[in-house]
């Protein structure tokens, strides 16, 4: 019996890794921590969803913007005047963003439709849920994301 339940697991071992690379599953080393995730259909569901606002990036991106500026660069506090100054560098970038797009939507190029709002919702409701200052803090440590999305529609 022990040497069936030895030539069990250890051909389940092996089906695992030989299954592995077929499924997208990968091992992160984070530190000490180690997680095993299937990346492939993270950045496969990533896509989809990315996909199903591509008419409405131009809403989304309205709302994000719009969002960092009333909700986060205008709390954000830090004692280090030259990281304040970044922080309003950064604002004000927004700003010419925000007219940017202003303009679009005045011109009916900048459609909103449902799904737009809902994935304006759910970040708004998600930001809302903690404490201002970790919302802004995390929020703006998550910025990288909404400039790489950015980044993807040049």
């Amino acid at each position: 019996m022990r040497a069936f339940s030895f030539a069990f697991v250890l051909l389940s071992a092996v089906g695992f890794l030989l299954w592995s690379p077929v499924t997208g599953l990968k091992t992160l080393h984070l530190g000490s921590c180690v997680i095993t995730a299937n990346l492939q259909a993270i950045q496969k569901d990533f896509s989809e969803i990315q996909d199903s606002v591509h008419s409405e990036r131009c809403c989304l991106l309205r709302h994000l913007v719009r969002f960092y500026l009333d909700r986060v660069f205008k709390f954000y506090q830090n004692p280090d005047h030259h990281i304040l100054r970044k922080t309003s560098s950064l604002a004000n970038s927004f700003l010419i963003i925000k007219k940017d797009l202003s303009i679009c939507h005045s011109r009916m190029a900048c459609h909103c439709g449902e799904e737009a709002m809902k994935k304006y919702k759910k970040i708004l409701s998600h930001f809302t849920e903690l404490e201002l200052q970790a919302a802004v803090v995390k929020a703006l440590g998550e910025i990288f994301i909404l400039l790489r999305w950015m980044e993807e529609m040049i």
